[in-house]
């Protein structure tokens, strides 16, 4: 009468290549579609133990949008680990600097579980600021975030 229920093992999963253009795309959505690719729930396959989701690759992460007064408002905090050693950067601070696609990386990393499940799956992530990426030889397919819904993108 019913089927069985399947549990996916490290052995039997297939892991496929997806390539996002993030240019324009509005972050929380972005890194919404993005975790959940990197667990897998997007397969019937869906294993909650194991690293079954799919490697993202993520060009133009220096053209995203943060919506509203986010850019101005939102705070990066991390401590030095000495007594009073707090210390906080704006997202704009963070997105003309050096290495604007740790926002996008954030992002992600948070929607994940913590432990060493999330950072294995939070490893199968690259990030480029550019619209370059090493990864032609795996022949990743193009998902078209902007076409899936309105509020996806946002014009800067």
């Amino acid at each position: 009468m019913f089927g069985k229920t399947t549990s996916t093992r490290t052995e039997d999963v297939e892991k496929k290549w997806v390539l996002i253009d993030a240019e324009g795309l509005v972050v929380g959505r972005l890194a919404t579609l993005v975790a959940m690719r990197l667990r897998g729930k997007h397969k019937p396959s869906f294993t909650p133990h194991v690293d079954d989701g799919d490697n993202v690759i993520i060009v133009n992460a220096d053209k995203i949008v943060l919506t509203g007064r986010k850019l101005e408002n939102k705070i990066y905090y991390h401590h030095s680990g000495f007594i009073g050693g707090i210390k906080e950067r704006s997202a704009k601070f963070i997105l003309e600097g050096r290495f604007p696609e740790r926002i996008v990386e954030k992002a992600v990393e948070r929607m994940l579980p913590r432990g060493p499940l999330g950072r294995q799956q939070m490893a199968n992530l690259r990030v480029y600021k550019g619209a370059e990426h090493p990864h032609a030889a795996q022949s990743p397919t193009t998902i078209d975030v902007a076409s899936m819904n309105r509020k996806n993108t946002r014009s800067a």
